[in-house]
């Protein structure tokens, strides 16, 4: 399948820079602009423009559509591109499952949970039984930002390196050939299940945000986690996190990268001999992230949710120990007052409560 045209659903900061970068590559891009998911895009649809600017570079990219037809968003498209936060899957499933072509590709591009599975699961559930072609990513394949009242994206980094896999893991090669011309970053995972253990979120934000929650709190907003907030303390929880990670993922003999190679390959990082603490303190992309603001934002609530839960969960269902994660679940969940256990994502709410072990996990993913 040659790839010419891409829907982009979910306009954020994400899908805002990808439709500009895609139109930049040659593609043709469509822009369905959802009600809650969605920047105010009134100063782009004056001339269906944006701005983007990369490592010192500009050029005006004109879209080709921005529309509010969902069937008009994605006709013709071989791709339907999601960039969305996962608590948008199932509301975009509802609005995309009824009307897209099982010969068009679903990308799902931005942190992972488990969302490949939560879209079938969701048209499943409303009668929708297609051969869907769904992958997911490991993680938004951009660190940007999205200027909607200068109709501009400032791109900080294109990721070197991001791990894609498709839910049945048997539409993988397809999904893969398919995405790999809009992004030459990506490589193949073997399932969505690695996918979502290289997550690189939940590994480095709960447990620094939990440990600095009385700053946060404190300072009102004037935070910075990666410059002042992972020392050389707080990145041994850090540490222990990938460990117990590493284990559950061994249990799957699933090989994943490190938190400093994961960084590096996808460009957060300079490969520099220091300590793990001083990469994030120094890195020329997270030295600049301010916040979280808030300890109720998503480092601790999506973080957790959608992150160490599964991870603690898979441990359970495969017998793997997960002590630390288990700790920072409880602990955040008492900070704000939520039980992350009961609201989170587990194999039971995925609909694969039934699967124990290494070979019915891998024979149903």
């Amino acid at each position: 399948m040659k790839i010419e045209k891409v829907a982009i659903i979910g306009a954020g900061n994400g899908g805002i820079t990808a439709a500009a970068d895609l139109t930049e590559k040659g593609f043709k891009v469509n822009i369905f602009e959802s009600e809650r998911f969605c920047k105010k895009l009134d100063v782009i649809k004056q001339n269906n423009e944006i701005t983007i600017e990369f490592k010192g570079n500009s050029s005006i990219q004109n879209i080709n559509l921005i529309t509010r037809d969902i069937k008009e968003a994605i006709k013709d498209c071989e791709i339907v591109m999601i960039t969305v936060p996962g608590m948008g899957i199932e509301y975009f499933a509802e609005i995309i499952a009824p009307v897209v072509e099982e010969n068009q590709i679903i990308l799902i591009n931005g942190a992972p949970a488990m969302s490949a599975v939560r879209f079938i699961n969701k048209a499943k559930e409303m009668g929708i039984d297609k051969n869907f072609k769904v992958g997911e990513t490991n993680s938004l394949t951009y660190a940007t930002r999205a200027l909607v009242e200068e109709a501009k994206v400032d791109i900080s980094l294109k990721a070197g390196k991001v791990h894609l896999a498709a839910y049945p893991s048997c539409n993988t090669d397809e999904v893969y050939d398919a995405c790999v011309q809009i992004y030459d970053c990506f490589v193949k995972s073997a399932n969505v299940i690695q996918v979502n253990l290289e997550n690189p979120n939940p590994l480095v934000h709960p447990g620094p945000t939990l440990l600095n929650a009385g700053r946060i709190d404190y300072t009102k907003g004037e935070f910075w986690l990666y410059k002042e907030g992972i020392t050389e303390h707080t990145i041994n929880i850090v540490k222990a996190v990938e460990e117990e990670r590493e284990a559950v993922a061994n249990a799957l003999d699933i090989k994943l990268e490190d938190v400093n190679q994961g960084r590096i390959n996808r460009g957060y990082f300079v490969d520099e001999d220091k300590p793990m603490h001083e990469l994030f303190n120094t890195s020329p992309v997270f030295k600049n992230i301010k916040g979280p603001a808030t300890v109720t934002g998503r480092y601790i609530v999506e973080d957790i949710s959608t992150g160490l839960v599964l991870w603690s969960d898979l441990g359970k269902a495969l017998d793997v120990k997960t002590p630390n994660i288990d700790s920072i679940i409880v602990l955040g969940g008492t900070l704000i007052q939520r039980d992350f256990y009961e609201e989170g994502l587990t194999l039971e709410s995925l609909g694969l409560g039934n699967l124990r072990g290494k070979e019915e996990l891998l024979a149903n993913i």
